[in-house]
Order: structure tokens, then sequence, then C-alpha cells
């Protein structure tokens, strides 16, 4: 199968930054999208998906409108599960628990939160129902946990760039054979 490219677009910047924002819906300051439309607007994305929450959809309804192109909501394409550490700052939270959080997600997920297995695998699944390019307005976590389920990367690595609120990260992915998962390579990013 031909190879297609994905767009992986983080939301604008929320009301309020520095917390811990995974299924909490806070609002984008507003007139914050502009940058969104430029940057998605030369990418000959065929579809738009975006995750469920407020701060992505609603730059995606715009980049769609702007664009014209089909726009799906996919709600696997929200941020990690925080649990009870959603929408609280990073200070507010037991710094060793946090610590070993960052160290090993998966062992030690937020309390009520999401493991980063099972994070990466819902954005695996996601992955699997895209067979064209498109441009998916998401989250920080979303895009690191692509990456890593189309590169192989593991949860440290995936950190070793940053994507700060309007970043755009472009994926060449190929379909696997049979069972075999799709892979890819970062052809693009920008900050």
């Amino acid at each position: 199968m031909k190879p297609f490219d994905l767009h992986l677009l983080r939301h604008a910047p929320p009301l309020r930054t520095g917390l811990m924002l995974g299924h909490h819906d806070e609002p984008v300051a507003p007139g914050a999208h502009r940058e969104l439309i430029d940057r998605a607007s030369s990418l000959g994305a065929e579809e738009i998906v975006t995750s469920d929450l407020t701060r992505a959809q609603d730059g995606a309804r715009l980049i769609s409108d702007a664009c014209a192109l089909p726009l799906r909501v996919d709600r696997r394409w929200r941020e990690l599960g925080f649990g009870k550490w959603d929408s609280k700052p990073s200070a507010a939270v037991d710094p060793q628990h946090l610590q070993a959080f960052w160290s090993d997600p998966d062992a030690n997920p937020p309390p009520d939160g999401e493991r980063w297995s099972e994070f990466r695998n819902r954005i695996r699944d996601a992955i699997a129902e895209l067979d064209r390019t498109a441009i998916v307005v998401s989250h920080a976590g979303a895009m690191r946990a692509a990456v890593s389920v189309l590169t192989g990367l593991d949860h440290r690595a995936v950190w070793a760039f940053d994507l700060s609120y309007g970043a755009l990260l472009s994926i060449r992915v190929w379909r696997g054979e049979g069972s075999e998962p799709a892979s890819g390579q970062i052809v693009g990013l920008r900050t």
C-alpha cells in the first residue's frame, strides 16, 4: 500500500496554561487559532480528524472550514487521562508520585488515570483507521503516543523534542501487511 502523510497539529494555547490537562475540557484563548489555520492550509490533506475536547475541536472546525475539508471527531485522540491530577498544576501533585509517573508511566499511572500502554493502544487503534493524508488536531501526549506507535520510540525518547502549542509534526506512514502494525518516519517538525 502507498504511504500517506499524517500531520499531527497540537491545539492552540488554552486559557489557563501550566496545568496537567488531560480529559478536562479547557477552552482556548480567543483568537489563538490563526496559526493553526496557516500551518494546515498548505499540507495537502484530504481530511481533518480531531479529539473531541474543545481545545482541539474548535481549531479543527476552523481549519475544516478554511480548507474545505471533511471533519471527523474521534475521542481516541484525546490527551492521556490524568485522573485525579487532571486540571491541576504539577506543583500540586506529590513530587515523588509525579517523578515515578514520568519515569515509568505504565507502572505508575496517575490516580484513577490512564496507563501509558492503554493510551498508546488507544492511539494505535485510531491510527489504524487512517488511510489517506490527514491532519489530526490533538494534544502533545497523543502526538507523542503516535510517534511511539509508528516509530517504536519509548516513552522517554518521545520527550526528546518540544511540542509547543500549535506545533506541527508530520509522519510518513506505511501500512503493515496483514496483522503487522503500521510504521512511520518523521518527515517534519515545526514548533
